[in-house]
C-alpha cells in the first residue's frame, strides 16, 4: 500500500500490469535552452538528463524497458551510460515529438505504454504509482497534471491582456501519461493523417473522441525549458539523494 502525492492509497499488484514500456522522447534540440547542444544532455551531477530520467523510470518495479527516440544524428547518447543498458530500447525519431513516440510505439508490442519527457528528471515513483493505478481503471488511460494555481490571462497579438481566463477545473498537463499501445498507437496516427496539432499524447486521445483521467502530481516534477529551469532541477534532485 503506497500513499500517493494527492494523499490517496493505491493497492498496486505486481500482476496488475504484467508489462508497462516507457517511451521517452528525445529527438528535440531545445531552442528555448539557447544552447550548444540538446537540453536532454546537459549535465547535473555528471549524469545528463536524459539519464537522470531514465535510470529514474528504470528504478520503478513496473517499467520493464524503456524506449529512446533520438535524433537521426545525435552524436551525444551513446557517449551516456544508457547505451549499454539492456534494459533499454533505441530507435530513431522524428521532427515532431508526434514522429518520436510513434517511432518508439513500433518498437515494442507491450500492451501497456507509459510516455515521458526526457527533460522531467524529478518525476516521483508514489505519482508513477498513481498514474498506473488510474490508468488501468480509466478507458482512455491517464496522466499527471497540476492545477492552475495562478491568474490566468489571455494576450492578444501585441501583447496585451484580452481577457482575464477563469482558472477553476484549468490543469498543466505533465508526464508520464499512460495508455494502452494500440489505443495510442491509433490517435497518433489518426492526427498525423489529417495534419491535426498534437501537444501531448493525451491531446491524441482526446481527438478521436477520448477523455483520458487527469492525475494531479508533485509540483516538483518541471520540465527543463528555459535555462533557469536547470537550477530548479538540479535543487530538486539534491533534495531526494540527501
Amino acid at each position: 500500500m503506497k500513499t500517493s502525492a494527492s494523499n490517496v492509497q493505491v493497492c498496486l499488484p505486481q500482476t496488475t500490469v504484467p508489462d508497462v514500456v516507457a517511451i521517452v522522447p528525445a529527438a528535440g534540440i531545445g531552442k528555448r535552452m539557447c544552447a550548444t547542444w540538446p537540453k536532454q544532455y546537459m549535465i547535473i551531477d555528471h549524469k545528463t538528463l536524459l539519464e537522470h530520467t531514465v535510470h529514474c523510470l528504470l528504478a520503478h518495479p513496473a517499467i520493464s524497458q524503456v524506449v529512446i527516440a533520438i535524433g537521426a544524428e545525435d552524436e551525444y547518447f551513446y557517449n551516456t551510460s544508457l547505451a549499454s543498458n539492456l534494459r533499454i530500447v533505441v530507435t530513431t525519431g522524428g521532427e515532431e515529438r508526434i514522429d518520436s513516440v510513434l517511432a518508439g510505439l513500433k518498437a515494442t508490442d507491450a500492451e501497456w505504454i507509459m510516455v515521458h519527457d526526457a527533460v522531467r528528471p524529478c518525476v516521483s515513483h508514489n505519482d508513477i504509482d498513481t498514474l498506473i493505478a488510474a490508468a488501468i481503471l480509466h478507458p482512455d488511460g491517464a496522466l499527471l497534471a497540476s492545477p492552475v494555481r495562478d491568474t490566468m490571462k489571455r494576450a492578444n497579438n501585441d501583447g496585451v491582456v484580452e481577457i482575464t481566463v477563469c482558472r477553476k477545473q484549468l490543469w498543466h498537463a505533465l508526464t508520464p501519461q499512460m495508455f494502452k499501445r494500440k489505443q495510442l498507437c491509433g490517435a497518433l496516427q489518426h492526427a498525423l493523417n489529417n495534419s491535426l496539432t498534437v501537444t501531448d499524447e493525451a491531446s491524441a486521445i482526446e481527438l478521436v473522441g477520448g477523455a483520458p483521467k487527469l492525475v494531479t502530481g508533485r509540483a516538483d516534477n518541471i520540465k527543463v525549458t528555459q535555462p533557469e529551469d536547470l537550477e530548479l532541477v538540479a535543487f530538486f534532485l539534491a533534495q531526494r539523494t540527501n
